[in-house]
Order: C-alpha cells, then structure tokens, then sequence
C-alpha cells in the first residue's frame, strides 16, 4: 500500500491507526466478503480501502455523505462500487445483510454526554445488519491514561464531550458475539503537533512504549468480531 493511499484511508495519525489496517488485512478470508457498510464515513477512506478489494460497500453516515465521501471514491475511480447512504449507526435499516460493517473513531462522539446506552446500542445494530458469521472491524478511541485525559480537556475542543472508552467496555459492547480479538496500540503518537511528529512518536511507541506500558494507557483500540 503506497503513503498516498494510506493517508486517503486514514487521514491522520497514520501511523499509529494504519496498524488496524494491517490487522484487518492478515486476518479475513477476503474471498468470503461480498459486501459492507462503512459507518461514520464522512470522508469515505475505509469505503475506498474495500472498494479497492472489489467489494460493494455502503458508504454512510448521518447527512449528506455523498458530499463528503465521493470526491475522493471519484479520484479512485471506484465509484461503481460504492453507494451512499444516511444512516444514523443506532438504527442501522438492515437485517442479516453484510459480510463485513467497518468504523474508525465514531464511538466516543456517539456516547457524548456519558451515554454508555447509545454506544452500546450501535454495536447491538451492528450485530443485526450482520450476517451469521459476519465480521465488525473496528478501531476507536480509548480513554488512555489520566495525562491524556487531562490534555483533552484543555485542548480538544470536543475532549470534554465525547465519552471515550475502556478496553473493558468494549468487551461489553461486543459481548452478543460469538468471537472477537483486541489490540491496543498508541502513548505519545497522539501529542505530535503535525503528522511528522506523529510519526516520530508512533516510531517511539512502535519501539519501546507499546510494549512495556498498559493497555489502559494506550490511546487506539482495534480487532475484528464476529457474529
């Protein structure tokens, strides 16, 4: 995969949540997915990464994401590939009818104002559009470490509202389904001030940090599920 491309799919702190990315693709029989559903996909990289695999992908999210999305579907030429639609992810409008549904990083906006409910419902909507056997790709936030909750506070302008989220309740959220893996990946990535310095960081944390800090210190949750 070029640089280009994973910047299209992942847009920022590339590095630290490509390892999603490379989890995903080592880890499904690709030749058993037909079709998919990219939610929260308001600038439609992960549409692009399966559309670029040759599968049919609802790309989505709460308005208008064809606006959003197919500027960079068009640069890719997979348009045909692609459809948009609007759907809020705690009401899905499908039963039964994907492989595979994939998101990045919409949990802990969802869950804003400390509603753990609403989180937990969009993974109970995810286990329904499912087929048996379907597979949930995700990669989310976590709550990290106290100094990381700490500099969200003062400057992320939405770090006082989202609920971000533990390893242990994602294992909640997930507990309907029949299997399910849990990575974690990330400490000081997050605090570069440009992608250049998020990349040094995650090179840092790649090394050394990943490796001997805890999970709940860790700042990117990731793995796949299964119904």
């Amino acid at each position: 995969m070029t640089k280009e491309l994973q910047k299209d799919i992942i847009k920022w702190d590339i590095k630290s949540w490509s390892k999603a990315l490379s989890y995903w693709e080592s880890h499904l029989e690709w030749d058993k997915i037909q079709n998919g559903l990219e939610l929260g996909g308001h600038e439609g990289g992960l549409s692009l990464w399966l559309a670029l695999k040759g599968k049919n992908i609802v790309c989505s999210d709460l308005k208008d994401v064809q606006k959003t999305a197919e500027k960079l579907h068009l640069r890719y030429d997979i348009t045909s590939l692609i459809t948009y639609q609007d759907i809020d992810a705690t009401d899905i409008p499908y039963e039964n009818h994907f492989d595979v549904i994939v998101f990045k990083s919409i949990i802990g906006g969802i869950g804003r104002n400390d509603n753990y409910q609403i989180q937990h419902k969009v993974f109970n909507e995810i286990y329904k559009a499912l087929k048996p056997g379907g597979k949930l790709l995700f990669a989310e936030n976590l709550i990290a470490s106290p100094f990381h909750q700490f500099l969200r506070k003062r400057f992320v302008k939405w770090g006082t509202d989202w609920r971000y989220v533990s390893v242990k309740e994602i294992e909640e959220f997930l507990i309907d389904f029949s299997s399910y893996k849990i990575k974690t990946t990330g400490v000081l990535a997050t605090f570069g001030r440009n992608e250049n310095q998020r990349n040094l960081l995650s090179s840092m944390d790649e090394f050394l940090l990943n490796k001997i800090c805890p999970d709940k210190w860790k700042y990117i949750s990731y793995g796949i599920a299964v119904k």
